[in-house]
């Protein structure tokens, strides 16, 4: 009787969504950090025991040193000093808590990571785990499509971030997702290849109902989508993208994801006259808060070069969130590895619920 106990566990996952499993990170010393989590603590009821409240430092690019005494060690007695280590699923850092963490090594022995992918590692840091800075760490929940995602069984933590352009648009992140349904179409645009990240969309688009599915596989950009809930691309690293945005008509809970090696190296807005491939913060590619400005809910990213393979997966996280899975639980069974350089741009309780 396989089929029952997989329906059981998918239960009991989406029955864990809940404040009580949210540890609330915001930087003290940034206002807008500050007035993020007044934010999300209200509108989704964050236990005051829940908020760990740190002072470090106002870089969104951050040494190792910089980060373990700024940011680990400070997360880290938040949860122990209130006995939360187990009951904490999900850590929510806010737009003001530093970003990245720089460090040497090339390719995939390089030190560099994105902070919330490092934090993710706080849990088995925590109960006595050494993990090495350089390259990645396997990531234990990725393909676990069925499975309940609990302490101890998956020691470690689903880190999101509630960050974006403005405070504006962080409100909607947090407001949508009380708003989303199951409904609306999933877009995949494809660049007419058959590399592994086409491979990965098809896939994706066929585990999906047919009738909510939008799938280009030419070399033409699709632009002005309506009723969108997902969207899968390339981003600025196909060719005949030629638009910073793709004015889709986005619904609440409508979640994004682009192979773009590095969307998501700041949240320091660009000017609104910036076009790729000019460069800003470092790269010319596209950034993945502009899906947030244009009205989507969640979107993933990159701080530095992930490389294909440890990108996250979309024919792993669609499906999940198609099914009912949180969008933390969604991205991070979709991606392969920790310790590396992904983020995920969103509210960790936002879930469309069963289809």
């Amino acid at each position: 009787m396989i089929f029952p106990l997989l329906l059981l566990a998918a239960s009991q996952s989406l029955h864990a969504q809940t404040a009580e499993n949210v540890l609330l990170v915001v930087n003290r010393n940034d206002p807008v950090s500050v007035q993020i989590g007044d934010y999300y603590r209200e509108r989704r009821a964050i236990p005051p025991g829940n908020v760990c409240s740190i002072d470090t430092f106002l870089y969104e690019e951050i040494s190792w040193q910089m980060y373990v005494d700024g940011v680990e060690r400070p997360i880290g007695a938040c949860l122990t000093s209130a006995a939360l280590e187990e009951k904490v699923l999900y850590i929510v850092t806010t737009r003001g808590v530093p970003l990245k963490i720089l460090g040497g090594g090339l390719e995939f022995e390089s030190e560099s990571a994105s902070v919330d992918s490092e934090l993710t590692l706080l849990y088995g840091k925590l109960h006595g785990s050494h993990f090495p800075r350089a390259g990645t760490v396997p990531n234990p929940f990725f393909g676990k499509l069925d499975a309940v995602f609990r302490h101890p069984v998956y020691p470690i933590y689903l880190v999101t971030r509630l960050g974006a352009w403005d405070m504006a648009d962080v409100k909607g992140m947090i407001d949508r997702p009380l708003a989303a349904k199951n409904s609306g179409k999933f877009v995949f645009d494809l660049r007419g290849t058959h590399d592994d990240g086409d491979k990965w969309m098809r896939a994706a688009a066929r585990l999906l109902p047919a009738n909510r599915v939008i799938i280009d596989e030419t070399p033409d950009v699709l632009y002005q989508q309506k009723d969108v809930i997902g969207y899968a691309s390339w981003g600025s690293n196909d060719p005949n993208r030629k638009l910073r945005r793709v004015g889709f008509a986005w619904l609440p809970g409508a979640v994004v994801s682009d192979f773009v090696s590095t969307n998501g190296r700041t949240l320091n807005p660009p000017p609104e006259t910036w076009l790729f491939p000019m460069g800003f913060a470092g790269s010319t590619q596209s950034l993945s808060a502009d899906y947030l400005r244009e009205g989507a809910t969640a979107a993933t990213g990159s701080v530095y070069e992930p490389f294909l393979t440890g990108s996250i997966r979309p024919d792993y996280f669609f499906p999940a969130y198609y099914r009912g899975r949180n969008l933390a639980e969604s991205y991070y069974l979709a991606m392969p590895f920790l310790s590396w350089q992904g983020i995920i741009l969103g509210d960790p309780l936002c879930s469309l619920g069963k289809p």
